[in-house]
């Protein structure tokens, strides 16, 4: 269906609350959230004491930001699950297995990034000589 509205700039502000009353909600009732919060920390801080370059943290971002992108589409998908089957059916349980498993190869492919660029750099502080 098609918006006939005019735009309207309080409307955008308004999108951006509801955008961001998600990522309130996907911050307090998801334990993962806050395990990609520290691991998003400490991504930045290694970054910065390591000196990535710029396309290094291009694709840290990306990379964090798959992982931020996933589990937010889970946590609407497990909502919007409970709100049209609150018994359990195999159907739903299997779309909720299918979304954490993205969030998972989201997570995974996010490290594999994280060892690519800091690999190197890490081994090159432990391995340096005196």
């Amino acid at each position: 269906m098609r918006d006939t509205r005019p735009f309207s700039a309080g409307d955008r502000l308004r999108s951006f609350g509801f955008a961001f009353r998600g990522i309130r909600c996907i911050l307090r009732t998801q334990h993962n959230a806050w395990l990609h919060t520290l691991a998003t920390v400490a991504v930045v801080i290694a970054g910065i004491a390591l000196r990535v370059s710029t396309t290094e943290w291009c694709l840290l971002v990306l990379a964090m930001m798959g992982v931020w992108t996933t589990e937010a589409f889970n946590t609407a998908l497990e909502r919007l699950s409970d709100a049209v089957s609150p018994n359990e059916h195999p159907l739903v349980g299997q779309a909720k297995d299918i979304a954490a498993g993205a969030v998972l190869l989201a997570a995974i492919g996010a490290a594999i990034i994280g060892l690519i660029v800091f690999g190197p750099r890490v081994m090159a502080v432990l391995f340096r000589a005196p």
